[in-house]
């Protein structure tokens, strides 16, 4: 390999650097290592979301016919009128309870008022409007904690 020079340029005889030199064929199997690397990092990543994924099957698929559709709205409509439900018993519950404390308070100041020798009439029954009122309140959170459940 020489240079010549002539006249008026300078005449290289190296040898080009064609396309399947030696330079780029290995810049291109770099990248295709680097790729390579690349795909071998992120294999065991995503294998491991396929593995966590679940298999449905066929049936699990398709849409319900119309038997199932009909069981589901029933479901849905059944359930909405538990919650219905159990909406109206905790308002009449929290009623109840505004209604026990004031008769409480009104069997309080009455017995205040009393001698502790004498009970009227008034008290007893009183007494008893709250504990049936407190049963009903009872039962009514029985009955709402064993729907929400």
């Amino acid at each position: 390999m020489s240079l010549q020079f002539h006249r008026d340029r300078i005449v290289d005889h190296r040898p080009a650097d064609p396309v399947g030199s030696s330079i780029t064929a290995w810049r291109s199997a770099a990248a295709v290592c680097l790729m390579v690397f690349a795909a071998l990092a992120a294999g065991p990543e995503l294998r491991s979301q396929d593995a966590n994924r679940p298999v449905l099957s066929p049936q699990a698929v398709r849409p319900p016919d119309a038997n199932t559709q009909i069981a589901m709205n029933e479901q849905q409509s059944k359930k909405a009128s538990v919650d219905a439900a159990n909406v109206e018993r905790r308002r009449e519950i929290g009623e109840d309870s505004t209604r026990l404390l004031k008769l409480a308070t009104d069997l309080k100041v009455q017995l205040d008022k009393t001698t502790k020798d004498t009970l009227s009439l008034g008290v007893i029954r009183k007494a008893e409007e709250i504990e049936r009122l407190a049963h009903s309140v009872r039962e009514k959170m029985k009955v709402a904690m064993s729907a929400s459940n």
